[in-house]
């Protein structure tokens, strides 16, 4: 009368669910980032000199 078989397969089946979801997320933004123009980019992956300062 052991579950743990069910439990076990239960969790492992949700890491790997989740896991996966999150790969393909990820590969999709880094491959939307690409797209973006330069000029449209934040500040942050911008790569300019001045990150950060407002001194235009």
């Amino acid at each position: 009368m052991s579950y743990i078989g069910y439990v076990l397969a239960g969790w492992l089946s949700t890491f790997l669910a989740f896991a996966t979801y999150i790969f393909f997320v990820l590969r999709r933004g880094r491959s939307y980032s690409a797209k973006v123009p330069e000029a449209r980019r934040r500040w942050i992956d911008s790569g300019s000199e001045n990150k950060g300062s407002n001194n235009d």
